[in-house]
């Protein structure tokens, strides 16, 4: 029964300890993005648990609360822990993000999950989703607050290689603009683990 317990343990986190470089896309918008392991350069910590990452975000203004508007960038740097909860196949996790654009800054707090769904063993898929939140007293510059939700379907068609189909709605409020919507869209793309 332990060495069950100790296989389970070690798959699932060798499973998760990896690298990844994720490239999202849509009629008009670019996202790339990359997460790297802190527990593969650093002992002390378990891989799979720990990450830091960046993300860089081109969008246009159809899908933003102005049309006309001229769209900045978006850029983020992020910090992620995470665990898996049993062999459930969920993991949940808590970060933090410093995102910038030439007029915005803020360092919105969060939530994340990943859920493994059980019916596919051939081809695995996943569902995940995140809320990070902002309010004033974390809102600099021109910003008044910021949230930013994402909920999205992985599928893994080869090992360390997703598909990813996602939503993401992100609002950037100012202090003159009290509820504007930075982007609102869906993505297609891919994710690798290295």
């Amino acid at each position: 029964m332990l060495k069950k317990i100790a296989l389970i343990s070690v798959c699932s986190v060798s499973a998760f300890a990896l690298h990844y470089g994720e490239l999202k896309i849509n009629d008009k918008d670019l996202e790339v993005a990359a997460k790297l392991d802190v527990g593969q350069f650093n002992e002390n910590v378990e891989p799979g648990t720990m990450f830091v990452g960046g993300r860089f975000f081109h969008v246009e203004a159809e899908h933003s609360s102005d049309s006309l508007a001229d769209i900045d960038p978006f850029y983020e740097l992020d910090f992620l822990v995470k665990r898996p909860i049993g062999t459930t196949g969920l993991q949940l996790g808590m970060g933090i993000k410093l995102n910038y654009t030439n007029s915005f800054f803020s360092a919105p707090l969060g939530i994340e999950s990943e859920y493994k769904l059980p019916v596919s063993k051939m081809i695995p898929i996943y569902v995940n989703a995140s809320v990070y939140y902002a309010p004033n007293a974390l809102s600099f510059n021109d910003a008044d607050n910021y949230l930013e939700y994402r909920a999205g379907v992985e599928v893994e068609l080869v090992k360390n290689a997703r598909v990813t189909f996602s939503y993401t709605k992100i609002n950037t409020n100012y202090v003159e603009v009290p509820d504007f919507t930075y982007n609102e869209s869906w993505y297609v793309g891919f994710k690798f683990g290295f």
